[in-house]
């Protein structure tokens, strides 16, 4: 199969993590026998220095032109300490999630045994954990209009949704849940926000085209409290923007590692790929990042184009890398692997198809830790 992905490292630890990704397809593509041509541009503070705008026309047509994005990170804190800054690297993200209509974000939760004991929660609280977190993307306050009084004391921001926006994102999770353990959870704030009353009745409307998907109603709060006290009991998480954007964060501490969460994000076309988590300014060029997160994304990446067998590959070989302890210090802080030895590690055992034993001894050197 013949695919152009088009890449964007962004900020911070973003052009390190997408290096790894970058080693994993061209594994795929000479174990498979693949094409993905990669083609790079700029995005948030790295655009902004070289261009003076977040995102460029440019970009965002050459996404546009693309089958698939896969992103690193976007941040950088001589922006976030500067509340003054009209131009900020974070619009560039809004601004190509409104251009490709990402509406839908994909957050799947999953622990792994060995990263237990890395959880701030009991080890019985992570038993049957699996879930997945549907987030609307591009409507609520994070895309309203909004105002600044005059005089600067006074701010606001709409917080809108249409019928269209809720049902689109609703059916992609009432259609996922069927295929997972037919629960749905819809978070809002129906108690006090008129836009999770809507988002009420719609999904209370769908539910009568899913019977056999049981559908429960909880208020942001309260989700979030489950979250720490339950999370197994989460199956399919459906919420609109900002509920989605700090409920997935929550979620997070549930692997042990913000750096082992990938996401897609979904629209009428072109699909985007990118881990949860920021730019980490404080390690970038230190070769110490989590790449599994970005790795994981070009899994779901090749889950989109169905090719399952391939995606199997690249999970098959992060699990293999956690249970050889093949980890970065988020993981492993008495004995950690760099970053780059990660991505070289998973990429080998790809082409290897899983045949490969480590000494352990050199792992601090991907080229001779090899038996």
């Amino acid at each position: 199969m013949n695919k152009k992905i088009f890449v964007l490292s962004g900020d911070g630890i973003g052009p390190e993590v997408i290096a790894q990704a970058e080693k994993v397809i061209k594994a795929i593509d000479e174990t498979y026998n693949h094409k993905f041509e990669l083609a790079n541009g700029l995005i948030g503070a790295a655009s902004i220095d070289a261009t003076g705008e977040p995102l460029t026309d440019e970009v965002i047509a050459k996404c546009k032109s693309s089958d698939a994005v896969l992103l690193g990170a976007i941040g950088d804190p001589k922006y976030d300490n500067d509340p003054t800054k009209k131009v900020r690297p974070e619009q560039g993200l809004l601004k190509l999630r409104k251009a490709l209509a990402l509406y839908s974000n994909i957050r799947p939760i999953n622990t792994y045994d060995i990263l237990k004991d890395v959880s701030p929660l009991k080890n019985e609280k992570l038993k049957g954990v699996d879930l997945v977190i549907y987030r609307e993307l591009t409507g609520g306050i994070y895309f309203g209009e909004k105002q600044l009084s005059a005089d600067g004391n006074t701010a606001s921001d709409l917080c809108s949704y249409s019928k269209e926006e809720i049902t689109r994102i609703a059916k992609l999770a009432f259609e996922a849940a069927k295929l997972r353990r037919k629960k749905l959870t819809l978070v809002d704030k129906a108690n006090v926000l008129e836009t999770s009353r809507l988002w009420r009745k719609v999904v209370q409307d769908m539910a009568k085209k899913y019977p056999e998907v049981t559908v429960e109603y909880m208020y942001v709060d309260n989700a979030a409290m489950q979250m720490v006290i339950n999370p197994a009991s989460f199956d399919v998480v459906l919420t609109e923007n900002m509920f989605g954007d700090i409920i997935s964060d929550l979620a997070s501490v549930l692997t042990g590692s913000l750096g082992m969460l990938p996401s897609s994000s979904i629209g009428k076309k072109v699909g985007m790929f990118e881990p949860c988590h920021g730019s980490y300014p404080q390690a970038a060029g230190k070769d110490i990042a989590n790449p599994m997160a970005t790795i994981l994304s070009v899994a779901m990446m090749y889950d989109y184009f169905e090719l399952h067998k391939e995606a199997k590959a690249i999970r098959d070989a992060v699990n293999w890398a956690l249970t050889e302890r093949v980890v970065t210090e988020d993981i492993n802080k008495g004995n950690p692997s760099p970053c780059s030895t990660v991505g070289d590690l998973i990429a080998y055992h790809i082409e290897e198809k899983g045949d490969v034993q480590l000494n352990k001894k050199y792992m601090k050197d991907s080229k001779n830790c090899i038996i």
